[in-house]
């Protein structure tokens, strides 16, 4: 039996664990196409906390969106728009760790 390098297990935990839907993923809706994907809740509340107002009742939200690159595509740039589930942010940041994708979402909303 062949030894496992580094890599080659943690792909095999980002296909079979993180992105699978019966543990941690679930499928999103991002620019139309069904895909496997996890929104960080946890990060979110923290960042609700923090939120940013630019005038009364209205502040900029972010989320955080994890989705596999091979799904995905190419790295989306900052300012461009993406629709999440029907909602439509911002690309604030990107960032491609080992094939994972972490894109900081931005919308303004009302309260």
């Amino acid at each position: 039996m062949e030894t496992l390098t580094f890599k080659q297990a943690m792909m095999n935990d980002v296909t079979n664990v993180f992105f699978n839907p019966g543990e941690f993923a679930d499928t999103h809706t991002i620019d139309g196409v069904e895909m496997t994907a996890m929104v960080d809740d946890v990060e979110h509340i923290e960042r609700e906390k923090k939120m940013k107002s630019s005038m009364d009742g209205i502040y900029a939200r972010q989320i955080l969106l994890y989705v596999k690159a091979s799904e995905f595509g190419p790295l989306p740039a900052q300012g461009r728009v993406l629709k999440l589930d029907g909602k439509t942010y911002s690309v604030v940041d990107t960032t491609d760790e080992c094939g994972v994708y972490t894109i900081t979402l931005e919308a303004n909303r009302s309260r």
